[in-house]
């Protein structure tokens, strides 16, 4: 609070004392007072006032200062009221009894939202889990299939599959503290097995696949990185070129391991890079192509966040687009 803005809050009062000090004045010239008593009062006067509303203006910059204190001082900012220091006025007392009603029920209201956000998650995880055994009951059924058919119906229920995953990461996306587990991995196994997952998908597409460099060891979680893998390997699937390839290369940074996933496709439209990873942005390939959720690019985003891997895109429109996964030094993570 600044002196302006403490006189303008009591510019009311000032100026009834100011009135109130010129009735006076006039009173007492008309009662016959000198005049130069009447300026002596009146400065007198003047400053006494002055040099109360310095010591209101110190008292509640103080007061301030103290009650911003704690606040930053809790995690949970919305409990203040409960934590603040004891009210010194009657104001005050009314002031925090009606803040800690509202705190009260903004608590209440937190926990309730809490309660609601993790029971849909447990459903969620639950239904995933469930619709597993009858998406591993068609593909048995389709082994008894032969030719078209057969390619297709994989193709469509891998499609089925990878839009379950991506439900259930996205449900755990919420709070990952509570599944995860950083270690040091082969960066060839997690690559290979998020190629196994989508060997299907790279087939029907005639992805032409290149690998390089990968003997390097990152310390990552195993499950979520494959998932962000697949993840990119669908988006190359997708938007492909007529002869599409993808290479995937590891690069030295330092103490750090780079992953590159690059391919030959579409690309993305210069002007629709900066968003390509906010949720549920589908952009124009998306919507000509079909089937986009947006979600794809958005959870890579936010699970690399989380397990501090640099996450970079970059893209020219009709000729492909690379993403660059920096995966952190052991000396550097903070969830290790």
């Amino acid at each position: 609070m600044t002196f302006s803005e403490f006189l303008s809050d009591r510019m009311e009062q000032i100026i009834r004392k100011l009135a109130t000090a010129g009735g006076s004045a006039f009173f007492l010239l008309a009662c016959g007072t000198q005049p130069g008593v009447i300026l002596l009062l009146f400065t007198i006067l003047l400053l006494v006032q002055l040099f109360a509303l310095i010591l209101e203006f110190q008292r509640c910059r103080s007061r301030l200062a103290e009650l911003e204190a704690v606040l930053q001082g809790l995690d949970q900012k919305y409990l203040f009221a409960e934590c603040a220091p004891l009210p010194r006025t009657c104001y005050e007392k009314r002031l925090f009894a009606l803040m800690r009603r509202a705190g009260r029920s903004m608590t209440s209201a937190v926990s309730d939202a809490q309660t609601s956000q993790k029971e849909y998650r447990e459903y969620v995880e639950s239904w995933v889990h469930e619709i597993k055994t009858p998406i591993t009951a068609a593909r048995l059924i389709c082994q008894t299939l032969e030719g078209e058919a057969r390619r297709k119906l994989l193709a469509e229920l891998t499609q089925i599959d990878a839009h379950v995953q991506r439900a259930l990461f996205y449900a755990r996306a919420e709070s990952p503290e509570k599944d995860f587990l950083i270690q040091k991995t082969p960066l060839a196994s997690l690559v290979a097995a998020a190629i196994q997952e989508h060997q299907a998908l790279l087939i029907q597409n005639n992805i032409r696949l290149e690998t390089k460099d990968l003997e390097h060891e990152v310390y990552t979680d195993r499950k979520w990185a494959i998932f962000v893998l697949g993840q990119l390997l669908q988006n190359s699937s997708r938007y492909r070129s007529e002869t599409p390839f993808i290479i995937l290369e590891a690069l030295h940074l330092g103490n750090q391991i780079q992953l590159l996933v690059r391919d030959n496709g579409i690309g993305i439209p210069s002007h629709e890079l900066a968003r390509v990873c906010q949720r549920g942005f589908t952009g124009t390939n998306g919507r000509s192509r079909g089937g986009s959720t947006g979600m794809g690019l958005y959870l890579c985003q936010k699970l690399c966040g989380f397990l501090e891997i640099d996450f970079s895109i970059s893209s020219e429109e009709g000729t492909g687009t690379t993403v660059l996964l920096t995966f952190p030094a052991k000396k550097n993570l903070t969830k290790l």
